[in-house]
């Protein structure tokens, strides 16, 4: 076997040390930490880290993890992705255009963990008026997975924020699991068995 990437399709996108500093594959990761179990992912819990989770209405199914911490928001989403390539340069396009659909504007930046988006978008306030909010698109390609994370808060203008939401996605462990999933198929998430996670 051999770890030479192909020419043909994209190429993984992800930090040289994410063996050994994260995010982590399930085979990667420490068994004696305390991780709070969310099905697909695992999150290392920490002072003053409050976890939500993030329900699709129609079919009840959890979609996204919801973590706030250091005055700011971090959003995950693990995604089933091929052995050989990388789902992140791919995504960053639709990211952008999605972005520029809908008024806003963005940018692709090189972060701690690589190709990033920073973008800034428009939004409505609860009083009715027009605003704009920055955030920070994130991924890593792992083995036969790919971690979307998306930074909302001080984390996208403050450099101690933004350290800490980095370390926090990193210190997250994919369980891509072993049967079969179509490329870019969510990776199914849970509720927490751990009394008092959530």
């Amino acid at each position: 076997m051999t770890d030479a990437t192909p020419d043909a399709g994209p190429h993984k996108s992800a930090p040289g040390d994410r063996s050994a500093v994260g995010p982590f594959d399930d085979s990667e990761a420490n068994p004696v930490r305390p991780y709070i179990d969310l099905g697909g992912i695992k999150i290392l819990p920490r002072e003053g880290l409050n976890l939500r989770l993030e329900v699709e209405e129609q079919s009840q199914r959890i979609v996204a993890v919801g973590l706030d911490y250091a005055d700011s928001t971090l959003q995950v989403q693990p995604f089933a992705a091929p052995r050989s390539t990388g789902l992140w340069d791919e995504t960053r396009d639709q990211i952008r255009q999605q972005v520029r659909q809908q008024g806003g504007r963005v940018e692709e930046r090189e972060g701690p963990l690589g190709a990033e988006l920073l973008a800034e978008v428009p939004v409505v306030g609860t009083d009715g008026a027009a605003g704009r909010r920055l955030a920070r698109f994130i991924g890593v390609d792992g083995p036969r997975w790919f971690l979307r994370g998306v930074i909302g808060g001080a984390a996208t203008a403050d450099i101690d924020a933004a350290a800490k939401l980095e370390d926090l996605f990193r210190s997250i462990v994919v369980v891509r699991g072993g049967s079969p999933m179509p490329p870019r198929d969510l990776i199914p998430l849970k509720m927490p068995s751990t009394p008092g996670a959530a």
